[in-house]
């Protein structure tokens, strides 16, 4: 019986349903993200797995766990905005993050392929990142921060590909937003974001050049409008035929209806300025990441009310489609009034996002605004901000405690809650190191001949 009870509520812990124990942090820097700015010396107090109180003269509650974070400074768990967390380990051994499928891709949903145990996780954690949004990856590549575009050319984006079903091709897959607390479920909210490449990788997608693709786009969009009018005639199979499998065409209604937007994998201007002209025509919502020459195109789209997910330290000119690329992009988006989230490389540096953001401060970008770029921002941008994303009172208990400032690559957590939870500050890498540092006595197996 006793075995069972302890099953029972260590289960409870790590599916993050049992309360967690009041927590009062004092005496910190603490930067909510959130109305409040920044405090120069506060008190954060968390109960059953939030937020209960923040500010300058909080009082401490009766029988709180206590921490002392004089000298520290506290602000939101990071969010990353576009990773493969959980859904890849090493590109060449395979990944959960691809639909290469006729009958699947806009339907294509990673949340079933999730790994928590995934060792990337625990590096990321140590980077200050709580929450993340996982993103799906087109099966033509060139999409996401994992899998960059090349300069291509003329034999790559024309004709490509010889499936029957182009259409098929034209959508990545759908995103989700995950936590990064140790247990067994790291979903947060699936179904967040449609996936869409564009320029070079979304020609390759439609198998031919830009316009084809944007054509393809459009008749897609149409044919779902036709089915979703026509439900029971396509059900007879008396409908005409329509380019997308029905779980494709069920997954784009939401798309179709601006309640889900599309993440516009998209690089040069030019390509840009027709993601926004489509995004009108068809009356849909977007997301544009990549943007490495979102600058020059800075106000049309803060007009259009679009934000943008960017890496600040994309500068080489490394393809045809990034040669306007800048260390200033973040700081000029923000100037215009776009809402940026800052990301890093890839996944397996995503523990680098903090220092692309203080990388994008040091180019001109204001540090409230780089806060908010790693915090808020991606949580508005994907529709979780009532949950996460600042300190404030009622949501829920994401914070990192830094030893310094958190922008500033010398700083290292001293604690990191997730929900409320207070999680290990370790990871396999720092365990193989702790294993190997010191060799006194007896040589482990390996080093023994």
């Amino acid at each position: 019986m006793r075995r069972l009870l302890l099953a029972a509520t260590t289960a409870l812990i790590l599916t993050g349903t049992a309360r967690a124990e009041t927590v009062a942090i004092t005496h910190a820097r603490i930067l909510t993200a959130g109305p409040a700015g920044e405090i120069a010396d506060g008190t954060l107090v968390l109960k059953d797995n939030r937020i209960f109180a923040v500010g300058a003269k909080v009082a401490v509650p009766a029988g709180a766990r206590v921490i002392d974070a004089t000298g520290s400074t506290v602000s939101p768990g990071l969010f990353a905005a576009n990773t493969r967390l959980g859904a890849l380990e090493i590109n060449a051994l395979g990944n959960d993050v691809t639909a290469d499928n006729d009958s699947v891709s806009a339907a294509f949903d990673p949340q079933y392929g999730l790994n928590p145990d995934s060792v990337l996780i625990p590096v990321a954690r140590l980077g200050g990142i709580t929450r993340a949004v996982v993103m799906p990856v087109s099966s033509a590549g060139g999409g996401g921060n994992d899998e960059h575009s090349d300069d291509g050319g003329a034999e790559e984006t024309a004709g490509s590909g010889d499936s029957p079903n182009r259409s098929s091709h034209l959508f990545a897959g759908q995103a989700l937003v995950v936590h990064l607390a140790a247990g067994p479920d790291m979903l947060m909210k699936p179904g967040v974001a449609m996936v869409v490449p564009f320029g070079q990788a979304g020609a390759r997608a439609a198998g031919g050049g830009r316009g084809t693709q944007i054509v393809a786009l459009k008749a897609a969009f149409a044919d779902v409008r036709t089915y979703m009018k026509n439900k029971q005639a396509f059900d007879r199979a008396d409908l005409r035929d329509l380019g997308l499998s029905r779980a494709d065409l069920e997954a784009l209604i939401p798309v179709v209806q601006g309640r889900m937007p599309i993440v516009a994998e998209v690089h040069r201007a030019a390509d840009i300025r027709a993601v926004l002209k489509l995004a009108k025509d068809e009356g849909l919502k977007v997301i544009l990441a990549g943007a490495e020459e979102g600058w020059r195109v800075a106000d049309e789209i803060a007009r259009a009310g679009v934000p943008v997910i960017l890496n600040p330290l994309t500068d080489r000119p490394d393809s045809m489609e990034i040669l306007g690329s800048t260390m200033e992009n973040a700081a000029r988006l923000n100037a215009a009034g776009v809402m940026i989230a800052i990301d890093a490389e890839s996944s397996h540096r995503i523990r680098e996002t903090r220092y692309n953001a203080g990388n994008a401060v040091a180019h001109g970008l204001p540090y409230a605004a780089a806060l908010a770029a790693v915090t808020l921002n991606p949580a508005r941008i994907f529709g979780v901000a009532d949950q996460v994303g600042s300190l404030e009172p009622g949501k829920l208990a994401d914070l990192v405690i830094w030893s310094g400032d958190p922008f500033e690559p010398l700083s290292r957590p001293k604690a990191i809650f997730i929900g409320g939870a207070e999680q290990a500050l370790t990871s396999r890498q720092l365990q193989l190191q702790d294993r190997y540092k010191t060799l006194n006595g007896a040589m482990p197996p390996a080093y023994v001949k």
